[in-house]
């Protein structure tokens, strides 16, 4: 799928899903489960009382993990298997003869609207003094308006009518991801936060997958299929929410709000704080990168590969689960043993190095071999094993080099500006590149920009 990678990295584990284990609560007790869960004094994790603007120092539970995981995983598969299946069968269904644009168009403007709720988001939640948390409030409102849009989405019938449902989806969505990226460092210490990661970084694929399987499952109700996603939606963040609890700011905290001071807040000067815009760019340039390779990725297996012509009886989009379920396991595998001996070391930066090194080899061979199932299979992998390095200890490096605890939320939110971002730009640049010079090139730039991406890691000076 074209996002089965992202990270949007942000952000890794497959494996250790299948462990997971959580009981949903009846109807009737879930408001007042998730009230005790987030009310009360400022509590992590069942830790001793901490305020929110402190530095977390004690180990979180495995329980923690999974819910934030669940949480991620809920909402890659709703973001994921709407992006790399259903809107694409669906403009395919509208506007057969320009599928191409149609999809770099709605697929444009739903990042652009990402971009702008993702800090906004993290802003207002660093602000929101709510007996419940900074936190909680955000990712149970994204998530059942994300899901509404969601559902609506299904009823579509028209270029438009998808543009409007989308973006109001993919912003919250996206303001989700704000809040529920804003709780590792409110809750996670740094010695934890690689192998967390890890975990949290593998939901993009592993939700890819869920996306995908959900989609087929529905292939002749795509309604039916929006209902799921929004179903799994609301599931994942109520279950994160009611499992954990948000230390509270207290108003005592926080300067009066100022239109232009809080506008003037989301930018962070390059020249005094330059480790965190060195963070910004090489996110910025590996989400481009990740962003052009997937963006077309399916219709490169149906008119380049020809994939339904070398395996009469199925579909391209068989073929591409089975390219992201590779991609998946490679990731969990890299992702879990770079972040664990990340933690381990206490380094950093050559994990970030290899990792965007190895995923840009990855793309290049799909520009070098584009007619090999086999070895597309095996670029899938490489592809796999260097994101899952890069994204497990890249996020805890940034979570390093934030400038402040009070705007942890709003400073995650301005980097990932350099997620959504690239998601609104790549659109314009891969389709470009496809029309007017084919995969190959395609590919080769997308594998050019990542490796840049990883170089440039080293002008990061304050983490090893």
């Amino acid at each position: 799928m074209r996002n089965f990678a992202m990270n949007v990295d942000l952000h890794t584990g497959g494996a250790a899903y299948a462990a997971m284990k959580f009981s949903v609560p009846r109807a009737g007790t879930i408001m007042t489960q998730i009230e005790n869960a987030i009310s009360g004094p400022g509590v992590s994790n069942g830790a001793a009382p901490m305020t929110a603007l402190s530095e977390p120092v004690k180990t979180v539970s495995k329980r923690f993990i999974s819910t934030l995981t669940l949480a991620h995983l809920g909402l890659f598969t709703s973001l994921f298997g709407t992006m790399a299946v259903l809107l694409p069968q669906q403009i395919e269904a509208i506007a057969p003869g320009q599928k191409e644009s149609m999809l770099a168009l709605v697929s444009g403007l739903g990042a652009l609207a990402s971009v702008f709720a993702n800090p906004l988001v993290g802003a207002f939640s660093d602000r929101t003094t709510s007996r419940y948390g900074r936190r909680h409030l955000w990712t149970v409102g994204c998530a059942v308006i994300g899901a509404l849009a969601l559902a609506s989405l299904g009823l579509a019938t028209a270029i438009w009518q998808l543009i409007m449902a989308w973006c109001v989806a993919a912003a919250c969505l996206n303001g989700m991801l704000a809040s529920l990226g804003a709780e590792i460092p409110d809750h996670v210490p740094v010695k934890q936060r690689a192998i967390v990661g890890a975990f949290v970084g593998g939901s993009p694929p592993m939700g890819t997958i869920i996306g995908a399987l959900v989609a087929a499952f529905f292939i002749s109700a795509v309604s039916s299929a929006y209902y799921s996603f929004a179903f799994i939606l609301v599931l994942s963040a109520i279950s994160f929410v009611i499992s954990s609890r948000d230390p509270i700011l207290p108003k005592s905290s926080l300067r009066p709000f100022n239109v232009m001071e809080f506008i003037g807040g989301f930018w962070i000067s390059p020249k005094k704080y330059p480790d965190f815009a060195w963070a910004w760019i090489t996110r910025f340039l590996m989400q481009l990168g990740a962003a052009m390779f997937t963006l077309y990725l399916l219709y490169f297996l149906r008119d380049k590969l020809h994939y339904e012509l070398l395996f009469p009886g199925k579909r391209s989009e068989d073929g591409l689960v089975l390219l992201v379920v590779i991609y998946t396991l490679c990731t969990v595998i890299s992702g879990v043993t770079c972040g664990w001996l990340s933690d381990r070391s206490g380094r950093r930066k050559a994990f970030v190095i290899l990792g965007g090194l190895i995923k840009a080899t990855g793309i290049l061979l799909f520009a070098m071999v584009p007619n090999s199932w086999p070895l597309i299979m095996v670029s899938a992998g490489v592809v796999g094993l260097g994101f899952g390095c890069y994204i497990a200890v890249d996020q805890a490096m940034i979570t390093q080099v934030l400038p402040s605890a009070g705007d942890r939320g709003k400073d995650l939110g301005v980097i990932n500006f350099a997620i959504a971002g690239p998601y609104a730009l790549a659109p314009v640049i891969a389709g470009l590149l496809v029309t007017q010079f084919g995969y190959g090139t395609l590919y080769t730039i997308a594998a050019a920009i990542v490796g840049l991406s990883a170089i440039l890691v080293n002008k990061i000076r304050s983490v090893r």
